[in-house]
Order: C-alpha cells, then sequence, then structure tokens
C-alpha cells in the first residue's frame, strides 16, 4: 500500500530543488533552501521541547520564518499553533492555553500583546529578530535531513487551525500532515496550479485558506510561493506585478476592498490568470473579472473540510453551485427534526418564496470524512458530528435542480412578522447599491416580539449616504422579500472584521442601535428613513419597557 503524502515527505522531495521557493520583499528562498531550513528548524525545535505531543504556538505576520517552523515541526511531529494577532488580553491568553501552547515563537513587534498574561504552559518565549534567537538558530546550521523510516505517522497533527470565532470563542481544528498535504493536491485539481505558477499569499497563515488552497499547493508541485505580511487593497496589483503572479487566493471581504480602489486604465496590465476563494459575491466576481481580466474561482468550504461545493459552468448567478463529489451525500436539512428541506421556489425576479421551508442546515449525511475533530473540545466536535451526520452550522437552500445557495451563519436567521428568514439574500441586494463596498445585515429586536432587521454599510471614501436613494433603490429589487427592508441603518467607516477578512457581527449585534454611528430609522413600517435621534431612541426604548421586553435592549440602552 502506498505510503500517505505528508508535508514532510513533500518537503524532502524538494532538496536539490533550485526553482524559486518562498518570496517576501526582497528575501528569497529557493525550495532547496527552504527544505535546509526546515529541517534546521525541526533540529531547534526538538532541543526546546519538553512535553509530548508539542505544540507550537506562532504570533507572527506573513514570514518564510513561519513557513520554516511549520516545515520544521513535520519533521519532528510538533504542531504548529496559529495565534491570531487580532485578539487581545483574555481571549489571547484563553486561545495559548486552550491549545497547550508550550512554545510561543514571535517577534519584538507582537512580543508586547503577551505581556501580564496567564499562558498556562508556556515555558519558552522565542522572539525572532532577537539576537538570541539568531544564535539559537545558527546552533543547529548543521543539521541534516532524517532519514523518511523516521518521519512522524501521517495522522499526526500538523497544524490547529482556529476557527474565524464570529459567533462563539474560536474553535482549534486538529489537521494532520497527510491531510495538509493532500488538501494542496486536491485544491490545485480545482485551481489548475501547476509548477509554472507564482503563487501569491495575502491572507493570513493561521488560516486554512492560505494554508490548503495556496501554500501546500505551492509545495506539492514547488510553485513559487510569494507572502506578504498582512492583506493590503492598496498594495495589491503592485505586488502582483512586483512578482510577476498568476494566482491568489482571498476568502471573505478581500474582493470587495480591492474593487473599492480607485480604477485606472492599467488595471488589466499584469499576470494574473486565475483565482480561487470563497464569500465574494457574485456581483463583486464579475466586477473584478470585468475590471481585471481574471477569473475568480469560487468555492465553499471552510478548516473541517468535509463539505466542499463548487461553481459549475451552468451553476445559476448567486448560487454556490454542486457539491465537488456526486458520492457526498450534502443536503440542506430542518436542524430540528433532521427531514430535508422542500426546494426553494423563486418569483419571476428571484425572490425566493418559501423561505421559513426551504432554508435549513448544510449537512453532509455521509459523515464527517475528513473531519478531525476540534482539539480540547468535545462537545463542539459531537455537534459537528450529530447522528452519523455532519453539521455545518451554516444555512443554505437548493433550487429544484440542485443547486445550493448560502443562506448565513447559523446565527444569521430573522424572524420578522412571524416570517423566518436568512440574511445572505439580502446581503446580496445590498451589495448593488452604488457605493458600497460591504453590507452586514443582521437581527436587533423588535420592541413587541421577535426581530426587526438591521444593516450596517460600509462605503467607498467620498461617498455620502442618501437616505432617499437608497429608499428608491429598495424599491426597484424585484427580488427584495416582503419583510426585508431594513428598519435600521448604520452608516460605519468599518465593518467590523475577523483577522481572516470575514465580517464579524457579534459586535453589530450587541450595539444594535446603540452605536456613535449615523443611524437611520423608520419609525413605522413602510416609511422613508429617518436619522435616529435621542428622543427617537427614548421612544423606542419606553415600547421596551411597555411590552416588558427590556431585557433584549442592547448593552448600553438607557431608559
Amino acid at each position: 500500500m502506498e505510503t500517505p503524502a505528508t508535508i514532510a515527505s513533500q518537503l524532502r522531495a524538494r532538496i536539490g530543488d533550485d526553482h524559486l521557493g518562498y518570496v517576501l520583499d526582497d528575501e528569497q528562498f529557493s525550495w532547496d533552501q527552504v527544505a535546509q531550513q526546515s529541517v534546521i528548524r525541526a533540529s531547534m525545535l526538538q532541543s526546546l521541547v519538553r512535553d509530548s505531543p508539542p505544540h507550537i504556538g506562532i504570533l507572527l505576520e506573513n514570514t518564510p520564518e513561519y513557513l520554516f517552523l511549520a516545515g520544521g515541526a513535520s519533521f519532528v511531529g510538533a504542531a504548529i499553533v496559529g495565534i491570531n494577532p487580532t485578539r487581545r488580553g483574555a481571549e489571547l491568553a484563553r486561545d495559548i492555553r486552550h491549545t497547550d501552547c508550550q512554545i510561543i515563537i514571535t517577534d519584538s513587534q507582537q512580543q508586547g500583546l503577551l505581556s501580564g498574561l496567564d499562558l498556562g504552559n508556556v515555558h519558552a518565549t522565542l522572539i525572532v529578530d532577537s539576537p538570541e534567537y539568531v544564535r539559537l538558530i545558527a546552533a543547529h546550521a548543521d543539521a541534516v535531513m532524517q532519514d523518511a523510516s523516521l518521519d512522524p505517522s501521517p495522522s499526526t497533527p500538523l497544524f490547529l487551525l482556529f476557527t474565524s470565532g464570529s459567533t462563539s470563542a474560536p474553535k482549534a481544528v486538529v489537521c494532520s500532515t497527510t491531510r495538509m498535504a493532500m488538501s494542496g493536491i486536491r485544491a490545485s485539481q480545482i485551481t489548475g496550479v501547476t509548477r509554472d505558477d507564482v503563487c501569491y499569499s495575502p491572507m493570513p497563515l493561521f488560516h486554512g485558506n492560505a494554508l490548503m488552497a495556496n501554500w501546500s499547493s505551492a509545495l506539492a508541485h514547488g510553485a513559487t510561493f510569494v507572502m506578504r505580511r498582512k492583506f493590503s487593497a492598496t498594495k495589491f496589483l503592485d505586488d502582483i506585478r512586483q512578482h510577476n503572479c498568476t494566482f491568489f487566493t482571498y476568502v471573505g471581504r478581500t474582493i470587495a476592498y480591492i474593487l473599492g480602489q480607485p480604477e485606472t486604465k492599467h488595471d488589466k496590465q499584469h499576470n494574473l490568470r486565475h483565482a480561487f476563494g470563497t464569500e465574494a459575491s457574485a456581483l463583486d466576481r464579475q466586477l473584478f473579472e470585468e475590471r481585471f481580466g481574471c477569473p475568480l474561482i469560487e468555492g465553499y468550504g471552510s478548516s473541517e473540510s468535509v463539505i466542499v461545493i463548487n461553481l459549475t459552468p451552468d451553476s445559476p448567478v448567486g448560487s454556490l453551485g454542486l457539491a465537488r463529489h456526486a458520492t457526498d451525500d450534502i443536503a440542506v436539512v430542518h436542524p430540528d427534526t433532521g427531514n430535508e428541506c422542500v426546494a426553494a421556489r423563486f418569483d419571476q425576479h428571484g425572490a425566493i418564496l418559501n423561505p421559513t421551508e426551504a432554508v435549513g442546515e448544510l449537512v453532509n449525511r455521509s459523515g464527517g470524512g475528513a473531519f478531525e475533530g476540534y482539539y480540547n473540545n468535545a462537545p463542539a466536535t459531537e455537534a459537528r458530528l450529530r447522528d452519523g451526520w455532519y453539521w455545518s452550522g451554516d444555512l443554505a437552500y437548493r433550487d429544484e435542480k440542485g443547486f445550493f445557495y448560502f443562506a448565513g451563519r447559523d446565527a444569521d436567521w430573522l424572524r420578522v412578522d412571524s416570517e423566518n428568514f436568512a440574511t445572505a439574500p439580502l446581503e446580496e441586494i445590498l451589495r448593488r447599491f452604488p457605493g458600497v463596498v460591504m453590507v452586514a445585515v443582521y437581527p436587533v429586536p423588535d420592541s413587541r416580539t421577535g426581530d426587526q432587521v438591521m444593516a450596517a454599510l460600509e462605503f467607498s471614501p467620498g461617498v455620502v449616504f442618501d437616505p432617499n436613494e437608497f429608499d428608491v433603490f429598495l424599491q426597484s429589487q424585484r427580488d427584495l422579500g416582503t419583510k426585508w427592508t431594513p428598519r435600521f441603518v448604520r452608516i460605519t467607516q468599518s465593518i467590523p472584521l475577523t483577522a481572516n477578512n470575514k465580517v464579524n457581527k457579534t459586535p453589530l449585534r450587541t450595539d444594535a442601535w446603540m452605536t456613535n454611528d449615523p443611524v437611520w430609522w423608520r419609525t413605522t413600517k413602510d416609511v422613508s428613513l429617518t436619522p435616529l435621534t435621542l428622543e427617537h431612541t427614548a421612544t423606542l426604548h419606553h415600547e421596551f419597557r411597555q411590552n416588558q421586553r427590556v431585557a433584549f435592549l442592547p448593552v448600553g440602552a438607557t431608559l
């Protein structure tokens, strides 16, 4: 039986390969150098580790050192814990303790984030830009590649990848060394990445998108992997041109931010031929290809890698497409009954007519597949693997031909006037409004029962929100559901994001209308938007008190 591919075996195959491997700004390493530097890190880590299994927390931006350490870990059976630098204080300490990190590797820029925190079992903190770290690496410069027979088992965890944590505390997804290696091989079958590609990675290396869909593919084929320390919409094209990049990955609102940059007559002067990612709107994908001449390959997936859905040439506009493998039993089911939801019906304008019956949770009835569980979180693992099925936590619906449509996260249900619906279709509509860069739709409490619709809008620089134009726009959207019109509209300079550029609705829901941002609202149904004043707020809160719903008011509300 053939031994499964692992990251260690793929790095070993790069020995003697002079093709350009890692690039960051002016730093360049051939694949042979990448492999050798990984061996040095393996020797260094082995000298420091006290406990087994060794967990190494990395608090770094996208750098070659990050990936040298990951390569080293693959040879010694260590697990890399990618630490999210946007987490702070107790939340950051929680992530480190939860994943049982024994060593933290960071730099002088981010070292201060750890100051005064209870880090649990951490016994060493290494600073990569310190003289001590340079000397430590130099002490292992003579390390040699070990025999393949000494490699860790293919099932050994190599990464603990945190979920976005936009609705709860982040969970650490276990990713074995063979799963990471195979993810790149499979991703390249979708993206077409070959050795001749130059792969650009602006997404954070602590997230599965950058690792599974980009780095792992580059390593598997020996393609060049170009890093940016952190995503920058203003520097995107400069990087692409400077390094002759042909491929990149994205996630969340990355594409919207790139499109928000001023257009120039040189936008198509580059070598990009394709890109791969998730959660770009249908409109943004169309605008990106028209403006930059680069098609976006959109897919549905997650760090758990159990449900994979890809667009097909005949996929309807706005859909996710079909399950990647015909043998996968992917379905939309009611989360309470487990019964499969009926197919969605649409009117002549594309508005869904039966959201209550058609929207449910996206599941894989074939089981957990590649999912290797959440580290140190049995309840969350069991919640995903209920009754022999894998429950994604995402809402979706299907049309009569079987094409899937994303409807939001499991926390994105709204119930307005006794009608249930999900946020994603409304967000797709609001993105059409001229000047909008980003949209978030979320429920806020109604003073009597159920929810009201609130939308946060972020506009391109210089665009001024006109509530009358917005209402005219809404009236012209034939696929707008009868209950979908936002009661509250928040105009913000920056919609909160997770570190991997996904919208974080938790602080928006918490704020509701209690924010310093301008908020427009409708005093009653079917009237025009008007600024929400202190007097309006007082009247609204009085209604909550009258209806004995004070507990539903947002934090900071006064009566």
